[in-house]
């Protein structure tokens, strides 16, 4: 697996812009949630990163739990549209404040799935948190309540974002060249 520097086509979000908008949805989240509780689910993986940084940040108790979806095949970088549970919660959300905790929303379908299936398990509130909004590729509208950041339609990785399984670790968002990235896989 090559450096990432002979890929990356530019940073789009520095770390330290990561840092204060994550430090700001905290203050929000706090502030609208002032006095509950709330149960945090991330969806797995590219989300983790972004749920340990935002829980630092948020003032009110916060539980938090795990789910694993996915609609990409193996090594592909294209939706197929299939959304298949990989990994279900082991908390009852019944009657909870839920905040849903997603790295990337771009075609809105998995996150749309996700959503039905908690709705069905009768939270007290459903809101969702994603740092990265592609909407130029949104297909299904999702009630987004906070938001990170607008990003173009690019290819990107980092903070939580994987190329291939990797680079999750980088403490930026990049976008991949993926000529660059392509020619010497």
């Amino acid at each position: 697996m090559q450096n990432y520097d002979s890929f990356l086509a530019e940073v789009l979000i520095p770390e330290e812009t990561l840092k204060e908008r994550v430090r700001e949805l905290g203050e929000e989240i706090s502030r609208d949630y002032a006095g509950n509780n709330i149960l945090a689910i991330c969806i797995l993986r590219g989300g983790v990163m972004f749920l340990t940084d935002l829980i630092r940040e948020i003032s009110v108790p916060v539980a938090i739990d795990f789910m694993g979806v996915s609609s990409y095949g193996v090594g592909s970088r294209v939706s197929e549209g299939q959304v298949r549970l990989t990994l279900d919660l082991t908390t009852s959300i019944a009657n909870k404040h839920v905040l849903i905790v997603e790295d990337i929303i771009d075609s809105g379908n998995t996150l749309n799935s996700v959503v039905e299936l908690l709705l069905t398990r009768n939270p007290a509130s459903l809101n969702i948190v994603t740092l990265l909004n592609k909407y130029s590729r949104r297909e299904v509208d999702v009630p987004i309540k906070y938001c990170g950041f607008d990003i173009p339609d690019k290819f990107v990785f980092g903070y939580g974002l994987d190329m291939d399984e990797y680079y999750r670790n980088l403490p930026f968002i990049g976008v991949v060249d993926l000529e660059k990235y392509e020619a010497e896989i």
